[in-house]
């Protein structure tokens, strides 16, 4: 039951649809219809600019974050799979939250809080989540474009699980994340491939 308990209360922690909360208590728009229509950071960064942007970014982190660290620790589920299914609910939470018909965000930032939650409390995880973040970043700042650098540290995690010789679990994980985030991303992907992909400009006057 504890269990239970624990999975139903961290699908709706991951299903709160902050960008969706930003863009009507910011500006009075629903978030879905502007910009690309996604409900998570990069939209509110293109729509409502960079502070509103950093801060749906750092509550999306924490949807992945707070469960897998702090709700797994007071019901007592601390085994590596317990945290595991955790993260995963959350990311689906956030994915198909329940707040908006199940119609939510593409689940990076949230995969990423549950990778840095998973790092709080196993330190081998912490190469990883570091290697991830690097080629997010590398291919981010030369490129322009958030969807590429996404797909490819989501393709590139659980071949990184795999080289430095993580738990089995965590190789499962680094899978689902990859699929969960290949599959999100597959309007992204047709645009990139038919150059109709919008570059992010990280340092324009307009993103304030």
């Amino acid at each position: 039951m504890q269990l239970l308990f624990g999975l139903v209360l961290t699908y709706l922690i991951g299903s709160i649809p902050t960008a969706y909360i930003f863009g009507k208590f910011y500006k009075g728009i629903d978030i879905r219809e502007h910009g690309s229509g996604n409900v998570g950071a990069t939209n509110v960064f293109r729509v409502l600019g960079k502070t509103p942007g950093i801060m749906v970014l750092l509550l999306d982190i924490l949807k992945g974050l707070i469960p897998v660290v702090f709700l797994a620790d007071m019901l007592g589920q601390t085994s590596i799979l317990y945290r595991i299914f955790f993260g995963i609910v959350a990311v689906c939470g956030h994915n198909w939250t329940v707040f908006l018909q199940f119609k939510g965000g593409k689940g990076i930032a949230t995969s990423l809080g549950v990778l840095i939650g998973l790092t709080l409390r196993i330190p081998s995880i912490r190469i990883v989540l570091l290697f991830v973040v690097l080629i997010w970043l590398c291919c981010f700042l030369l490129t322009g474009y958030v969807s590429l650098a996404s797909v490819l540290a989501a393709t590139l995690l659980p071949i990184i699980m795999v080289v430095t010789d993580q738990p089995f679990e965590l190789k499962c994980l680094g899978f689902v994340f990859c699929v969960f985030i290949i599959l999100r991303h597959r309007v992204n992907v047709k645009r990139l491939l038919a150059g109709q992909e919008s570059r992010v400009k990280l340092f324009s006057s307009k993103n304030k």
